[in-house]
């Protein structure tokens, strides 16, 4: 792929950074939310709420978690509408198309890499599962 020779315009481009930038800026949103609530120093009595308390707590950390990865990944997707990259496939340099991009804007890899991957992972899974014990 040649640089200045993209298969998106630049308005698909400005689209598709507004739309991480705006789903970035959600997340942060909620993480806030989230920290707000970790921080609220809840005393509870009774050991069955202190039970549920923990179990909130650890439920929002795990979010929170998942939020962090993703936003890593709405950084570099922008970095990648920065350097020309953004829309074709780390795998086969293919674009990956406006579809896909549409409905999952940090994606690296085209449909057909990502089904071989997902093939990969599910074989190499079930060899791990039903691998014989030592």
């Amino acid at each position: 792929m040649a640089k200045g020779n993209h298969y998106l315009s630049a308005e698909q481009l400005e689209y598709f950074r507004a739309k991480l930038l705006n789903w970035k800026s959600e997340l942060l949103k909620d993480n806030n939310e989230a920290i707000a609530m970790l921080s609220e120093n809840k005393t509870e009595s009774d050991m069955i709420d202190s039970a549920c308390t923990l179990a909130e707590q650890s439920f929002e950390l795990r979010t929170k978690d998942r939020a962090r990865k993703l936003i890593y990944k709405i950084d570099e997707a922008i970095a990648r509408i920065d350097d020309g990259t953004y829309g074709y496939c780390e795998e086969t340099g293919e674009p990956i198309g406006l579809k896909r991009l549409e409905a999952r804007p940090i994606a690296t890899l085209c449909i057909e890499a990502q089904e071989r991957h997902e093939k990969m992972e599910k074989d190499y899974r079930e060899d791990a599962i039903n691998e014989p014990k030592k």
